[in-house]
């Protein structure tokens, strides 16, 4: 067993945008749910953009706003139902494979001693583990830590700082990896280093991020360890 905390590393996944393309899958469901609910037609998928990464209330009230729609509470929550309903019945119809390289960096960290890896999402479990097993996550092995656990979404940094202290590491022992500008600075907040993937928006809107690349393939665990290794040195 390793007990020398400087030679852990964490590694953590957000899932929507990160894990599998579910963003295009999100916005499909979204926009059936205010048309069916609210009677709204024309919502596209761009609408959602603001909301990307702060949880399915955030997500909802972004196009609503753009559409000049006032929900209340209530209507945001059963609107949020709905939508994952919908998620999750197109997802029973057409599963969703990982993202290239998604497997295989998770295999290299969960095989390798000195690596915690951890899920930590805004989503809720329920939408979040159909995720997982749809992509073939072995999430059973990992700290796995959704909104449902914490009280404040992203930006705030409360999520990660959360799956960092239940995978057992400060958070700058951590590389999160992001696809949305509210991850990237969540992450950030955190304390943690980021690795931003454009899977779901422009480069420019990452500049945040620590590392910005177009796919997982591009990266393996020794990357992770060169980023956590030379910030340290940095500070």
């Amino acid at each position: 067993m390793v007990d020398n905390m400087a030679t852990l590393y964490g590694l953590i996944f957000d899932v929507d945008g990160v894990i599998a393309d579910t963003e295009a899958v999100n916005a499909r469901a979204s926009i059936a749910m205010f048309a069916e609910m609210f009677g709204l037609p024309g919502v596209v998928r761009a609408d959602f953009e603001k909301g990307l990464g702060r949880g399915a209330a955030e997500y909802v009230r972004a196009a609503a706003t753009i559409h000049g729609l006032e929900l209340t509470d209530e209507e945001v929550a059963a609107a949020t139902e709905m939508r994952q309903q919908k998620f999750l019945e197109m997802l029973r119809q057409d599963p969703l494979p990982p993202f290239d390289g998604v497997l295989d960096l998770m295999g290299q960290a969960l095989a390798h001693p000195n690596f915690r890896v951890a899920i930590a999402t805004s989503g809720t479990r329920e939408k979040s583990q159909a995720v997982l097993d749809s992509a073939g996550i072995p999430w059973q092995q990992m700290t796995y830590i959704t909104g449902s656990d914490v009280r404040n979404k992203k930006p705030h940094p409360e999520l990660f700082l959360t799956a960092a202290r239940h995978a057992g590491l400060p958070p700058g022992r951590c590389v999160v990896i992001e696809d949305a500008p509210d991850g990237v600075a969540a992450a950030k907040a955190a304390g943690a280093r980021c690795i931003a993937v454009t899977n779901s928006t422009t480069p420019e809107k990452l500049a945040a991020s620590d590392r910005i690349i177009s796919t997982l393939t591009e990266i393996d665990i020794n990357s992770v360890i060169q980023l956590i290794e030379n910030a340290d040195h940095q500070e």
